[in-house]
């Protein structure tokens, strides 16, 4: 099931990765007169950067060195520069298409048109590169979320919980010593009494994350009564046992499928990502069995990490459900599809007597670059009463 599954899902992606690079490629093409040298170094830098994240991820696996990040480097930022010329060549062929038949192009258009293509390529590569510049820098700068949650509970001389909560970093090659330190930072500058990460620590591959020692930044990481997390889908992606091992050994419980009491305070419970069925064929335990031995007068705190079915905590006596995976779409306009997508894209509601936040995460996946939201921790003063 988990191969023809792989095999389903990749033979999908590179047929439509391949197709939008070819749309991109074509239109590129017919921009540069036909006699001109740039063709061959447009068709050899187009292949490069079109083909640099496969081949990165690819030798990573064998020879993970710098020129394996440098490859995943620019093919990340390709991803974000795919996106947009995508966007830019569907919206001028839409426009093309209208001129077909409702001549309203002006004579200034029509005087020299080879010339207004290359005005407009070239609008176009320094508009892109604007955007993503500037998410790219956004994306750096990870911003502190306050959240005050009150739930109607008795807990004897305890009145509030700081809880911190950071979703989808995505250690690895992109996500790095460097970036962790400084989201470890704005961690511990919290004073938490408890640490969540519901999923997707982990990038793909645990490699780089042994490589550049990100176990060390882990277990500088001061919480109170604990660091906690459950598992998503790119740790199943890179192997989800050598991500939750690594994991363990440098101070993150990992809850599977597993709950947890926390000094006669409160429950934690962590499910297993949804994509524990795709690949390896397991059911993850039902909601219901995880909290049928807990005591419901101490609050419960759920770490899902896709928000998908939310009426399932609230059936089940939860009192806060944290998630992410959604990264709130990450690159405008990707947003308005997260958004159609899932229930709660990014944010805070509360459905009877149950929160949820969905997180848009401190980290990023692929592209290096957020635009149209920001990369969060979350800081939620949990009160009792």
């Amino acid at each position: 099931m988990r191969l023809l599954n792989m095999i389903i899902f990749f033979t999908v992606f590179f047929l439509l990765y391949g197709l939008i690079n070819y749309y991109i490629f074509r239109h590129g093409w017919v921009v540069i007169p036909e006699q001109s040298a740039l063709r061959k170094w447009y068709l050899v830098a187009f292949l490069f950067v079109s083909l640099s994240f496969i081949i990165g991820r690819t030798l990573e696996n064998v020879w993970l060195s710098y020129v394996s990040d440098i490859l995943i480097w620019i093919g990340s930022f390709w991803f974000a520069f795919m996106l947009y010329f995508f966007l830019a060549v569907v919206f001028l062929d839409l426009i093309r298409l209208v001129n077909h038949f409702i001549h309203f192009y002006p004579s200034f258009v029509t005087r020299n048109y080879e010339k207004t293509k290359q005005i407009i390529a070239l609008g176009v590569l320094i508009a892109s590169s604007f955007a993503i510049l500037i998410g790219y820098i956004n994306a750096q700068n990870v911003r502190i979320k306050n959240l005050t949650v009150s739930v109607n509970k008795k807990i004897s001389g305890q009145q509030a919980i700081k809880l911190v909560m950071a979703s989808d970093i995505h250690l690895g090659s992109i996500i790095g010593r460097k970036r962790f330190c400084k989201i470890v930072n704005l961690i511990n500058n919290q004073n938490p009494d408890i640490v969540l990460f519901p999923g997707d620590m982990v990038d793909e591959d645990i490699a780089p994350v042994i490589k550049d020692n990100l176990g060390e930044a882990l277990e500088s990481i001061k919480a109170k009564w604990g660091v906690f997390a459950s598992t998503g889908n790119h740790e199943y992606i890179g192997g989800v046992e050598k991500a939750c091992s690594y994991l363990e050994r440098h101070g993150v419980r990992m809850l599977r499928d597993q709950t947890i009491k926390i000094n006669d305070l409160l429950y934690i419970i962590g499910r297993e990502d949804r994509s524990i069925q795709s690949f390896t064929g397991r059911n993850r335990v039902p909601l219901a069995a995880l909290v049928e031995d807990i005591d419901h007068k101490l609050p419960v705190i759920l770490m899902d990490h896709q928000p998908i079915r939310l009426n399932e905590a609230q059936e089940n006596g939860v009192d806060l459900q944290i998630s992410g995976h959604t990264h709130n779409g990450q690159i405008w306009p990707l947003n308005y599809i997260t958004t159609m997508v899932y229930e709660l894209s990014w944010g805070h509601v509360k459905k009877g007597e149950t929160h949820y936040y969905i997180s848009s995460g401190a980290g990023t996946w692929g592209p290096p670059v957020r635009l149209g939201n920001s990369p969060e921790i979350v800081v939620i003063d949990f009160r009792i009463h």
